[in-house]
């Protein structure tokens, strides 16, 4: 199913509608201020679970990451956030990056690397935010399977090529094709891991 949400004021009818489909363990693909990507809320197991055979990657070793509302939601899912790393997040979010962070108690252990640390986002995108706001917990952000191609920035075609593996397919626009930076701040130094759509100083 395609459903059409603004891209500047989502439709709150429909934000309850997607989030009631991600409460009952459904699995969408929405936009973010980067790629298109696969979701989940983060607390229901055999919705992640769904994602990483979509993916078909090992549930154990994915490195998957997830989408916070705003910096205070982000800072539930995070260890004890120093003073430093606290004004860098704020800095660049949101924005175009995922922070590996410590993980807290509330990250589930699904989602948790062997390190005990978690990717985190909060997209610059009003929809991804909105639905999680909605939901009340992080959604999941997984990108969508195979070989990242052009194509895969209009919502129409992701919908043809994998409406049948999802439950809703959220139409927020045509997305980008470059995805996230990803910066590493569990050691003593932030450790930039990809150069994405974010530039990066640290």
């Amino acid at each position: 199913m395609l459903i059409h949400v603004h891209p500047q004021n989502p439709q709150p009818r429909l934000l309850r509608q997607i989030a009631d489909v991600l409460r009952s363990g459904g699995v969408i693909i929405y936009p973010t201020d980067t790629i298109y990507g696969l979701g989940c809320d983060i607390q229901q197991q055999k919705a992640v679970e769904r994602i990483c055979r979509i993916k078909g990657v090992d549930p154990n070793k994915a490195q998957l990451s997830f989408v916070c509302h705003d910096l205070s939601h982000l800072s539930g899912y995070a260890k004890q956030l120093g003073t430093p790393v606290y004004r860098t997040l704020k800095q660049y979010l949101p924005g175009p990056y995922t922070f590996i962070l410590g993980a807290s108690k509330q990250v589930p252990k699904m989602l948790k690397t062997r390190k005990d640390t978690v990717g985190i986002r909060v997209p610059d995108n009003a929809i991804a935010r909105c639905i999680v706001e909605e939901l009340g917990n992080p959604i999941l952000s997984a990108s969508l399977p195979g070989e990242y191609v052009e194509e895969y920035t209009d919502p129409e075609i992701i919908h043809d090529k994998f409406g049948n593996l999802v439950d809703l397919v959220i139409d927020g626009g045509i997305g980008g094709i470059v995805p996230s930076t990803v910066v590493d701040f569990t050691s003593d130094e932030p450790e930039l891991i990809r150069l994405g759509a974010g530039e990066w100083n640290g």
